[in-house]
């Protein structure tokens, strides 16, 4: 199958990786919810991203290794897990934590910065 891009330049201009302020992971499943599930809210993440010109990578995984309790939304860079992510919850997530940079406290199973101190 030939390459969505001619050039790696092109590819990472798609991606945007230069205007980029967070990065949201998002593990769909099997083993954390059925796959049917991860894949609805992927495709309202995707979506709402694109609607809310939101400046973040979206990246979609098959597992995090959790195994349960998910879907799981990843926020970095700050690091914040979130559980059992549903469309309206992942509203909620894009609104007050990536719009307005208040994560939502009380669907944080985890907060663990890759960089920097952790808050937990």
């Amino acid at each position: 199958m030939p390459a969505k891009y001619p050039t790696l330049a092109e590819g990472l201009a798609a991606a945007g990786i230069d205007r980029a302020t967070q990065h949201l992971f998002l593990c769909l499943g099997p083993d954390c919810a059925p796959l049917e599930e991860g894949q609805v809210v992927w495709d309202y993440l995707k979506r709402r991203c694109a609607e809310l010109k939101l400046p973040v990578m979206r990246t979609k995984a098959g597992c995090f290794r959790v195994c349960v309790g998910g879907p799981w939304l990843l926020v970095y860079p700050e690091g914040v897990w979130y559980g059992a992510v549903t469309p309206e919850r992942c509203e909620r997530i894009l609104r007050e934590h990536v719009l307005a940079g208040n994560p939502v406290a009380e669907w944080a199973g985890q907060t663990h910065p890759l960089c920097g101190n952790n808050t937990d």
